[in-house]
């Protein structure tokens, strides 16, 4: 039996727990050791006087293993992908560490549940259910009595969608701070945001009605995107339709024209991440030649993530997850505008706006594609790595020859 099976039947039969199993079941024997070292150092000891000296005349006819890592910089890339891979780390949720370890601390995180569950819950759904009733009661007569009356539909229904807003966030017990001045309604201007999750439009929804452009969703969500937010502007896009990035960039222009429309809101990273990385902006908000206003959030995580992940869980148990913990801590910063400068790209200024929303809310970039999420690289791209390491090993082979 494998030494491996072996304590695997040891700690079963004896109810020895994964923490408490004899750590030496695990080490390798001393042989073991003496021949993977004598291996490793064949392979990377390289004498400098291996021309004078006849013994190691075998080892200088064999590709190192210390040469073979410096042939291409695409061993490197890889070896810091498998060590470090930033990109998944911008889509993980790291789970808190538990607290109720010993008989002190126990009771009391019983007792947190409870309150939670059995008390918090049942008063948010009462809240929740109350401010739908209330909503949908005005939403709709006035959406319809009011058809010929656009100027004074528009402002009732923007309350009503702040004030529904105000209740969701009440719902989760927010704790919400707002640094700088509030946006305004002006023309050619359009406010970008980092994404860690829906609740981002809904936080900032209840200070300023924006019209926001946003992923087209199904369910409920769905529903009130084409009735309850179409009537803010709000421009919906579907990921799969590679038509709905020429409508979209026509309709954002459209908007950003208008002074009477509401301000447009753009999440420019294009899907929700964990809230402690930025992924590369798209540079679609940044070549409307108008105002730039960064907007950066930033979750405490005391209480709980509020980090959506939108392949792994639904928005409704994502809502559930927000109502049933103590608190949703948040602080949101109005930064300064910004425009164009001289000679300077939109793919340049997007990164420039990042740079500002990435140091104030304390969040690392990363150089990754946030879309990379939903699609696999293109063949292209895997095949020009390819073709480089080729490239590169006959290379050296070459000058090893």
């Amino acid at each position: 039996m494998p030494k491996l099976d072996k304590a695997k039947s040891l700690s079963g039969a004896s109810g020895i727990g994964e923490h408490t199993r004899d750590p030496s079941l695990f080490r390798p024997s001393e042989s073991e050791v003496n021949l993977y070292q004598l291996h490793v150092e064949d392979l990377l000891s390289l004498n400098p006087n291996a021309e004078e000296d006849p013994t190691v005349t075998d080892l200088d006819n064999k590709l190192l293993l210390r040469d073979l890592l410096d042939i291409s910089p695409v061993l490197t890339e890889a070896a810091s992908a498998i060590i470090d891979d930033s990109f998944t780390r911008c889509f993980k949720s790291n789970a808190p560490e538990p607290w109720n370890w010993n008989l002190y601390l126990a009771p009391l995180w019983c007792l947190g549940v409870i309150v939670r569950y059995c008390i918090l819950f049942p008063i948010r759904v009462v809240l929740l259910t109350v401010g739908w009733i209330i909503f949908l009661g005005l939403f709709f007569p006035i959406h319809i009595a009011l058809k010929g009356h656009d100027t004074v539909r528009k402002q009732l229904e923007r309350g009503l969608v702040e004030f529904m807003c105000s209740v969701f966030v009440a719902s989760w017990t927010g704790v919400v701070k707002y640094h700088g001045p509030r946006p305004s309604r002006r023309a050619k201007q359009v406010f970008v945001a980092n994404h860690t999750s829906m609740i981002d439009f809904v936080i900032l929804e209840q200070m300023t009605a924006f019209a926001v452009i946003m992923q087209r969703h199904g369910g409920w969500v769905g529903f009130l995107q084409t009735t309850v937010l179409e009537s803010l502007g709000c421009i919906w896009f579907n990921r799969t339709e590679s038509k709905d990035r020429l409508v979209v960039a026509q309709k954002l222009k459209r908007h950003v024209e208008d002074p009477d429309s509401n301000p447009l809101l753009v999440f420019p990273e294009g899907t929700c991440v964990n809230n402690e990385y930025t992924v590369m902006f798209k540079k679609g908000a940044f070549e409307l030649d108008c105002t730039v206003c960064p907007i950066a959030i930033k979750y405490n995580k005391i209480f709980v993530d509020a980090f959506w992940n939108s392949k792994k869980q639904s928005f409704t148990m994502h809502l559930m997850r927000l109502m049933t913990s103590w608190a949703v801590v948040c602080d949101v910063w109005y930064l300064e505008p910004q425009t164009l400068n001289p000679g300077e790209t939109p793919i340049e200024f997007a990164e420039r706006v990042r740079d500002l929303i990435a140091n104030r809310a304390g969040i690392k970039k990363v150089p990754w594609d946030g879309y990379l999420k939903y699609y696999r690289p293109s063949p292209k791209l895997t095949e020009k790595k390819q073709q480089n390491f080729a490239e590169a090993v006959i290379r050296r082979l070459t000058n090893n020859s």
